[in-house]
C-alpha cells in the first residue's frame, strides 16, 4: 500500500484536515492537521485516525502506524 493510498483513506474520514503520510515498507507515519483536534486528548486524536485505517491494520496491510495530530496553531508553532 502506497503512502498516497493511506492518505486518501484518512482524508475520507477527516475531510476537513490536511493529511501527510510517509512510509517505510509497511510502517506509516500519518500527520494530520485540523481545527477538529482543538481540545482533544492525544488518545481521541489517535482513535479518529486508527478508525479510518482499521481494516488495513486488522489484515496486516499496515503493520505499524505512528500518528501525529495537530491543530493548525500547534503545527505552525512546531514549524518555527
Amino acid at each position: 500500500m502506497q503512502a498516497q493510498d493511506v492518505a486518501e483513506l484518512v482524508r475520507k474520514e477527516l475531510p476537513d484536515c490536511e493529511i501527510q503520510v510517509q512510509n517505510d515498507g509497511n510502517h506509516y507515519l500519518v500527520v494530520a492537521i485540523g481545527e477538529r483536534f482543538e481540545g482533544m486528548s492525544p488518545v481521541k486524536k489517535q482513535q479518529l485516525i486508527y478508525g479510518a485505517l482499521r481494516p488495513q491494520l486488522d489484515d496486516g496491510t499496515i503493520h505499524a502506524l505512528t500518528i501525529r495530530a495537530f491543530t493548525p496553531a500547534q503545527w505552525a508553532a512546531r514549524q518555527q
